[in-house]
């Protein structure tokens, strides 16, 4: 597969495409209006940043006892549910009144339900496409994530203006549900790429397997630590520029989307393998400079530039699709999102607390300190050979 006409022309790629367009607008919708109902409420940067990442710290707890179901469910059912769980969720935090406690709950909720979402979705379009047709499938999807994050972004902070918080939590709900139609009707009925039945156990064995392999581990520290740190840096947007968080949000995700085309589609594959370290290290050192309190256009072009650095995942993704078996690809890839979304939860919590007790800008320097460091420690481990052969395992 070697362009973007074969992958529209593949049956199936276009309404998971769409369905998944419209669930990143209404997260970036949803995330950035509950993120500034929040601190307009408590005056908290930790607060309004977990609450704006806080569903990904239920992911360790979904990837812990749910994510078996990421090969052993219908694809279309799966996916269906998680959207119209979603559209019930973001409709309960717009309800007047709802205290801040109430909040967090429902937003534990919805971090648990989007623990499968991840190795559901992925793990079927590595089945609708090719595996050699994986990276460059995924690619767009990143492009489209970054599109739709730049119109979320663009679009949430002119609605949070215009109209209110709990007003754009309400089109989130609605968008939601648009998605979850579109799986319903676009996507044909498949059966699960496992056999048995989602459970704890089979989970368990199954994370094990996949961590047991030092490649496949040092690739998932890679996929998960560095950015996780950089996301908590993005957590902070809406303290360190409260009229301007969603310039800054559209900023990185024009960012992110220029990594992703140039690694996904202009890069060879022998220059591609070689950038991941280079990619992570120019994702953290921008925020570096933040700390001197640059004016919001600098800032703006510093978040942009970084951001480029997010095509490291296109890498990453790559190299463990090559070192794992087809029959755990919804696993692995489930494993990956969940560990980067709680990473990227921690990360916020982290960032908001250090923020708490200095200065937003301070906290963006330490994370993205604390994210080199750790891309230099990967780098100097994964030293040692790396074999693409795929790691001899079966599905428990």
């Amino acid at each position: 597969m070697r362009s973007y006409q074969d992958l529209f022309r593949t049956p199936e790629f276009t309404p998971l495409f769409l369905s998944s367009s419209a669930q990143t607008v209404a997260q970036t919708v949803s995330g950035l209006a509950l993120g500034t109902l929040v601190y307009r409420a408590t005056d908290s940067p930790l607060l309004s940043a977990v609450s704006m990442f806080g569903p990904s710290l239920a992911q360790v707890l979904g990837a812990t006892f749910f994510l078996s179901g990421a090969d052993r469910l219908p694809p279309r059912r799966a996916l269906a549910g998680i959207s119209t769980a979603f559209a019930a969720c973001t409709a309960v935090l717009a309800l007047p009144g709802l205290p801040v406690w109430a909040i967090f709950a429902v937003v534990l909720v919805q971090g648990l339900i989007a623990s499968l979402g991840g190795g559901v979705r992925w793990g079927l379009l590595n089945e609708i496409l090719s595996k050699d047709g994986y990276l460059l499938g995924r690619s767009v999807f990143n492009m489209m994530n970054g599109i739709m994050q730049i119109t979320g972004y663009a679009a949430g902070g002119l609605l949070v203006a215009v109209l209110s918080p709990r007003a754009s939590l309400l089109l989130s709900a609605g968008l939601y549900a648009g998605a979850a139609a579109g799986v319903r009707l676009g996507l044909s009925r498949r059966p699960p790429r496992a056999s048995g039945r989602p459970s704890a156990t089979a989970t368990w064995r199954t994370n094990a397997l996949l961590w047991s392999s030092r490649p496949r581990r040092l690739t998932y520290l890679g996929l998960w630590i560095p950015n996780g740190m950089v996301v908590g840096c993005e957590s902070l947007y809406v303290s360190y520029a409260p009229d301007a968080a969603g310039t800054l949000f559209a900023c990185a995700a024009l960012g992110m989307l220029a990594g992703d085309v140039t690694v996904g589609r202009l890069l060879p594959t022998v220059t591609r393998r070689r950038l991941a370290t280079p990619l992570l290290l120019l994702l953290a050192t921008p925020y570096v400079f933040l700390a001197l309190h640059p004016p919001v256009p600098l800032a703006a072009c510093l978040v942009t530039v970084g951001s480029v650095g997010f095509g490291a995942s296109l890498v990453q993704q790559e190299r463990l699709m090559a070192l794992t078996p087809d029959e755990l690809s919804g696993h692995a890839l489930g494993l990956h999102s969940a560990g980067m979304l709680t990473m990227q939860g921690v990360s916020a919590s982290l960032a908001g607390s250090v923020a708490q007790v200095t200065s937003p800008a301070v906290a963006m320097t330490v994370m993205a300190v604390a994210s080199t460091g750790a891309t230099a420690a990967l780098a100097m481990a994964g030293r040692r050979t790396w074999s693409p052969a795929p790691q001899p395992a079966s599905a428990p």
